[in-house]
């Protein structure tokens, strides 16, 4: 059955919520985070020869995986009153009266700092204030303040969304290599044409909300055209691992396929009579692409081809 929306008022933030663990586990954005912890966890692979120790494996994916999910369940709370204007938002646990602003900043406060003591002391300190830092970027900087005053929103706070690869290297090793750098910057070029995809197909209810995303501001045409010359970007960035000798064939190859159909997607999407549904199965790819790209690079790691 449909979850019962109870319409947002001031009362909301402080009136009893009936919650349940799902409601919890939904305020961590489950499949976000999932995405995020694989990324930081091949982070965690390449950056040592062979097996990385389990103790900063175990601990370093717990930490950065709550931190997340702390920095999820505040955006969850900052942007309430947009997502009770958003058909893709509005059955989230705040707007459907499950969980109280109160619970919630609750919730996010216990989780965020059980993460930063475990990164800090059965981890290292460089991870817990780079991992704190990306919190506060997504949570603060980006939802507070970048999503509601510029159309570059996902451009600039997407450094925060691309910080988990280089969290998972300095997990293990406690400090930042250029390679992990490299495998931020895939992320931060990946992560406008990800998004812009689905601002288009949604634009609707980002002017509805208020919400100043590219397609809103500048159009479809306009997002359209900044998806294919990011998705160029994008390309030519995942070719610098193995130009680097960072990896090898197997993921050269990966990383060509892939690219190819991406850029393929962002050319269709160029067309007049692009639907949404192209841009939402275009947003879908974007997520499987990420996926596979970093699975490509684990395996390379450890199954290497050379020239």
């Amino acid at each position: 059955m449909p979850a019962t929306i109870v319409p947002y008022t001031s009362a909301t933030d402080t009136a009893a919520g009936h919650s349940t663990w799902r409601d919890y586990y939904e305020l961590g954005k489950p499949r976000v985070v999932a995405l995020i912890v694989f990324t930081a966890v091949v982070g965690m692979f390449l950056a040592v020869p062979g097996m990385p120790p389990w103790q900063a494996m175990l601990y370093g994916t717990l930490g950065i995986g709550l931190a997340a999910s702390s920095a999820a369940a505040i955006n969850h709370v900052v942007d309430r009153k947009f997502d009770m204007k958003m058909a893709r938002t509005m059955n989230r646990p705040i707007p459907t009266g499950h969980v109280t602003t109160r619970q919630a900043l609750t919730y996010a406060g216990i989780i965020g700092v059980a993460s930063m003591v475990i990164l800090w002391w059965l981890v290292n300190p460089l991870t817990a204030v780079l991992t704190f830092l990306s919190l506060i970027g997504y949570a603060v900087l980006y939802t507070v303040w970048l999503k509601h005053v510029t159309p570059q929103n996902i451009v600039i706070g997407g450094a925060a969304g691309a910080a988990p690869p280089v969290l998972g290297w300095t997990a293990v090793t406690g400090s930042a290599d250029p390679h992990s750098l490299l495998l931020f910057l895939i992320i931060f070029a990946w992560t406008p044409p990800h998004f812009w995809a689905l601002a288009i197909a949604r634009r609707k209810d980002y002017a509805k909300a208020g919400i100043p995303m590219l397609p809103v501001t500048y159009g479809v045409e306009f997002t359209q055209l900044h998806i294919l010359l990011y998705t160029i970007i994008l390309v030519l960035v995942t070719l610098l691992p193995y130009l680097t000798e960072m990896s090898g064939l197997i993921y050269l190859v990966t990383a060509v396929v892939l690219g190819v159909i991406f850029m393929r997607y962002a050319l269709a999407m160029r067309k007049p009579d692009a639907s949404d549904q192209l841009h939402m199965q275009a947003f879908r790819y974007s997520i499987s692409y990420l996926m596979m790209l970093f699975a490509a690079l684990l395996l390379d790691h450890y199954v290497q081809i050379r020239l």
